[in-house]
Formats: C-alpha cells, structure tokens, sequence
C-alpha cells in the first residue's frame, strides 16, 4: 500500500561553510500544510568502506582515533571518494591498499549505508573484499596524522560480532558492514550484489 507523500521543495538556500570534504548549507523547505521550516544540513562528498574477510574468516579492522569523539574506534578500512572520476569499487581496493596493506581477487557490495541522515546526506558504500594478498613491501602507501598512529588487527567475524553487541564497535559503518557479512555468509553469499551496482535512490 503506497501512502501520498507530501513533495518538499526548496525555496531558497545559503551556504554557510564549504570545505574539501563537506559542505553547511541552510534550506528553506516547505511542508505538509503550506508553511516552511529551516533545515541545516552537511553535502558531503560520500565514502567507501571494506569488510576484508580472509580465507581463515577472519575479518581486517583498525583502531584510528577521531577527535569529534575523543577517543579511538573500531573501524573498517574506509575513505572518502574523493578523487575525481574514481568508481567506488576502485575507491575501495585503493583504501584496502592505502590503510591495511592489502588487495582483493573478489569484491562484491555488502550495503549502502546514509550514516546519519538527520543532517548529512552522506551515503557509505559498504564493500566486502576475499581473496586477499598482501601489497608488496616496495609500493606500501605512506600514512600521515592519524593514520600513521593506527592500528590495524585480524579478528575472527564472529568475535568482531560479538564486539558490535556488547557496543565495543559503534563506528556505524563498521557495525553495518560486520552484521551485514555474517548475514552473507548465513545465506552462502546469495544476498551480495554487484560491487558496481547503482546507487540507491
């Protein structure tokens, strides 16, 4: 059953802050009812995330430190997808490589994720990559700022799991992305999609 949904147009927007990685704009926007409301939000340039997954089914995290939060978390090897005229799946073997040292055989789609759609819209692409190999010594990417102080562990899925439940994990693309694999591979992998699948929406 399809519900009439009432069409929110924009009726003037400023910009208030641009950046290299997002942008605050202030919307005017009318709603149900014929009056309008301001809404602030973040244009954001959009990210990739990779749940690596070896043959001993083990899953690839790193502990990175985020100043909003103060504090280090649990994350997959993700990045922003900004470089231009990159597609996400190249974004995401390029963080795999950048952040964990690592390539893939295989890569398909896990999820897309809005990560918090209350003030941004940004989406994350949620990949999961097998067939692992290490990236040669010689052509290792050089991490700076908070990179270079990661750490990056190998932890059984279902241990990673566990950590989600008890809220060791709260990085949200992390917690989609493992909850996401274990549901994959409960169904023998017939969920995944297409690594170059289109976007939602």
């Amino acid at each position: 059953m399809s519900a009439i949904e009432h069409r929110y147009e924009l009726r003037a927007r400023e910009e208030r802050y641009a950046g290299r990685i997002f942008t605050v704009l202030s919307d005017e926007v009318t709603m149900p009812g014929g009056g309008t409301a301001n809404r602030d939000w973040v244009r954001h340039v959009g990210a990739v995330a990779v749940v690596a997954l070896d043959a001993a089914g083990q899953v690839v995290l790193v502990r990175q430190y985020r100043h909003p939060v103060g504090r280090h978390l649990w994350e997959l090897p993700a990045g922003l997808t900004d470089v231009e005229g990159e597609d996400l799946p190249a974004a995401a073997l390029r963080e795999l490589a950048e952040e964990v040292d690592l390539t893939a055989g295989r890569l398909d789609l896990l999820v897309d994720m809005n990560s918090s759609p209350g003030f941004t819209n940004e989406l994350v692409r949620i990949f999961l990559a097998r067939d692992l190999a290490d990236v040669p010594a010689d052509r290792r990417h050089q991490r700076h700022d908070e990179e270079a102080d990661m750490q990056v562990v190998r932890l059984d899925l279902d241990e990673a799991v566990r950590m989600v439940l008890a809220g060791e994990i709260t990085n949200a693309a992390c917690v989609a992305g493992l909850l996401a694999t274990v549901r994959a591979r409960d169904t023998g992998w017939s969920v995944l999609r297409r690594a170059d699948a289109p976007l939602p929406g």
